[in-house]
């Protein structure tokens, strides 16, 4: 290769991903996480994002240029202008209106053009493409390129099969949406009950038809399934959707237990912390072993102003130590200053913004977890040992409860039913006013805490349980285990021709 530098010649000798994920931070976290293992597996990953998005992980891309890593982040212009969108809203959670929510998903595909050219232009030819489920428009740009496209799917595989089931089975025909009976999915191991409005989702909606049609198309014609989850944890269902799919299913997470992954670097997952690391853990440090409940919502869950003075009063009345993340600063400022004030810094810590999730669950003085159940944040809770107060909003929240609670028995319901539209931070305060009264009262959340934190015998069996698959979670993400297997074997299924593909071999 006459001419071409050793670093060219080295990466044409590796088989080349291109990673596309949809962008919303409990999208991209895992998906930047799976890159780095594929690097570490011997491939050239290039991972497609926009100048935005790029600034949030710029501590990874900075680390990742450091050490030689063979990830190529490509920062490509995202079209905000086109797709009638305000400059820099490259983030779902940075829309201000819910008008723009549809606009935002289909914007990306106006990047296709960019992303062709781009990967034209650079060697080696990609081998594979994995692209988030949402990202309907990569079918016909993998098919343009002429490699095989490969489905990241976010959410646990017992929600992608029991949401299977519903529509096969066609449970909630004919049901309406607000009727709050519970139905049950048939043919499971365990008993599993679900309202309509509980796996109902935005795509459902008037007006969505063409896109849900074209992100299920898009499903159909993908040559395989990546997900963040491990065959010890969910193995019938897992089994269940590959059978029900009829293609390769990769389980290869946890991925928050990327091996490299020091305190340095879970900090860094996400956005940037409103809090000091140092600072939280001198804080955790003079508290015992998991006597301290972590409360968090993820990046997108919205709480009005009177929910967040019942959570507030219910972790106070529960008496155990707590850090709590609060976004919605702006809506109840002077109540946080004089709650803080009552609870004071030795038993309870607010953190307004974004905390260091990994790193404040990983902490031995951590001893459970409030959480919407997002999967990434179940996940990340399991990968540590730490059980769950479970409070869904919407999405796949709800079946992830149930796997919790029903399934996994680690967990404890705070009893939540309704389910939250997505409303954006800006409109929050409007859309309180509509509200006559919290759905889940301080006594619900004072009554969970304890439950979860103090539960006597049955509280101990599910931190055995919480324990046990914590384990298995290293074992499977542990060279030989049945994730970095999987990832392995999923890496020589997609190398187009011979190369060095696993250096650990």
């Amino acid at each position: 290769m006459e001419g071409e530098s050793h670093g060219e010649v080295e990466a044409a000798a590796k088989p080349h991903f291109v990673v596309i994920p949809f962008m919303e931070q409990g999208h991209m976290i895992p998906m930047v996480d799976m890159a780095r293992l594929l690097a570490q597996r011997g491939a050239l990953v290039s991972f497609i994002t926009t100048p935005v998005n790029a600034a949030r992980i710029r501590p990874i891309i900075d680390h990742s240029l450091k050490s030689g890593s063979t990830i190529r982040f490509v920062e490509l212009r995202f079209p905000a202008a086109e797709a009638g969108l305000p400059e820099g809203c490259e983030n779902f959670d940075l829309i201000k209106s819910d008008e723009l929510i549809k606009p935002f998903i289909e914007s990306a595909s106006l990047m296709a053009d960019q992303i062709e050219l781009h990967l034209r232009q650079r060697t080696p030819a990609p081998d594979c493409m994995i692209s988030d489920s949402l990202q309907y428009w990569t079918a016909e740009l993998s098919q343009r390129l002429g490699i095989p496209r490969v489905i990241f799917h976010g959410p646990s595989c017992f929600y992608l099969f029991c949401a299977l089931k519903i529509k096969r089975e066609k449970i909630f025909d004919g049901i309406a949406v607000d009727d709050s009976k519970r139905f049950p999915i048939p043919d499971l191991p365990q008993t599993i009950e679900i309202m309509k409005g509980h796996v109902r989702r935005m795509a459902d909606s008037p007006g969505w038809e063409k896109l849900r049609d074209q992100v299920n198309l898009a499903e159909e014609t993908a040559a395989g399934v990546v997900l963040n989850t491990y065959e010890e944890l969910e193995p019938w269902y897992i089994e269940a959707y590959r059978k029900a799919i009829g293609k390769d299913v990769w389980p290869i997470g946890p991925l928050s237990l990327y091996k490299e992954a020091d305190v340095g670097s879970r900090a860094a997952r996400g956005r940037a912390s409103s809090i000091d690391t140092e600072i939280l853990l001198r804080w955790l440090a003079t508290k015992k072993q998991s006597s301290v409940i972590y409360v968090s919502f993820g990046s997108i869950c919205r709480n009005s102003r009177r929910h967040l003075i019942e959570i507030g009063r219910g972790l106070k009345a529960s008496n155990v130590a707590f850090i709590w993340v609060v976004k919605e600063v702006e809506v109840l400022e002077e109540w946080l200053k004089g709650f803080e004030q009552r609870s004071t810094e030795e038993k309870g810590l607010v953190i307004r913004g974004w905390a260091p999730q990994t790193v404040i669950l990983s902490h031995p003085a951590v001893g459970g977890f409030v959480t919407h159940c997002g999967w990434n944040s179940v996940l990340e809770a399991i990968s540590v040992g730490v059980p769950m107060v479970t409070w869904p909003r919407f999405g796949d929240q709800f079946l992830n409860e149930r796997l919790v609670v029903d399934v996994l028995r680690i967990g404890v319901s705070v009893g939540a039913t309704k389910v939250q539209k997505f409303v954006p931070l800006e409109k929050r305060e409007e859309e309180e006013e509509e509200e006559d009264e919290a759905a889940v009262k301080r006594d619900d959340v004072a009554r969970a805490v304890v439950s979860l934190m103090e539960g006597g015998e049955e509280g101990e069996e599910r931190r055995v349980r919480a324990r046990d698959l914590r384990e298995k979670a290293v074992r499977a993400m542990a060279e030989g285990g049945s994730s970095s297997e999987n990832l392995k074997n999923f890496v020589i299924k997609y190398a187009s021709h011979l190369r060095v593909i696993d250096p650990y071999v």
